[in-house]
């Protein structure tokens, strides 16, 4: 039975395409040649090939895209995870200097997100906010996870580099990325001002 309604929609389905509305008009056209004793006994197969022929060349039908979230919206979601990521964190043990380091990078990761004319500038950049998506939903939770269970086994075999290096060193990798970030939107906030004020005064000189 699904089988059935699933062949009677895609049937229905070309009734109503564009293919069958353009080969019905020249199969229209083919009848009209017939009836005016053009096509004489072969009627029928140049009804068939007119048909035929404006089946093909009219236009495929279009799929549409599927609706994905614009950037805007993607940064809502973010917004979501990075409030997820701070009560992650906020359970972990982490040692004093990469426990303020981790701090100031979430506030200067919700500063880039807190609702406003920051985020109307990131949303326009799609790579900062791939970057920022990133370093929340995956950088920051595995620096601090992989921090979490080496610490464990460096209890049981002391010796070599402590976590706690690691750990340092990865947040202030994070930190700089994040940093180069805020200077690049803010290079094109300056140079939009640049432009502004050029506009300006090229148009006070004429």
């Amino acid at each position: 039975m699904a089988t059935s309604r699933g062949l009677a929609a895609r049937a229905w389905e070309y009734v109503e395409s564009g293919k069958n509305l353009a080969g019905s008009a020249c199969g229209l056209a083919g009848v009209g040649l017939a009836l005016a004793g053009v096509a004489g006994a072969y009627w029928p197969v140049v009804v068939a090939g007119l048909y035929g022929a404006g089946a093909l060349i009219a236009p495929p039908r279009r799929t549409p895209v599927p609706p994905f979230p614009g950037p805007a919206e993607q940064l809502d979601l973010v917004r979501e995870d990075l409030g997820r990521l701070r009560g992650y964190v906020a359970e972990v043990e982490l040692p004093p200097a990469a426990e303020g380091r981790l701090s100031e990078l979430l506030d200067l990761y919700a500063a880039l997100l807190d609702p406003g004319w920051v985020t109307e500038v990131l949303a326009t950049e799609p790579e900062a906010v791939h970057a920022l998506a990133r370093a929340i939903r995956l950088d920051v939770p595995e620096c601090v996870d992989t921090y979490n269970r080496t610490r464990w086994w460096t209890r049981l075999t002391p010796g070599g580099e402590s976590p706690e290096r690691h750990l340092e060193r990865q947040l202030s990798v994070l930190a700089e990325e994040a940093e180069r970030l805020t200077a690049d939107l803010q290079d094109r906030e300056v140079r939009r001002q640049q432009t502004h004020t050029a506009y300006l005064e090229e148009r006070g000189r004429s």
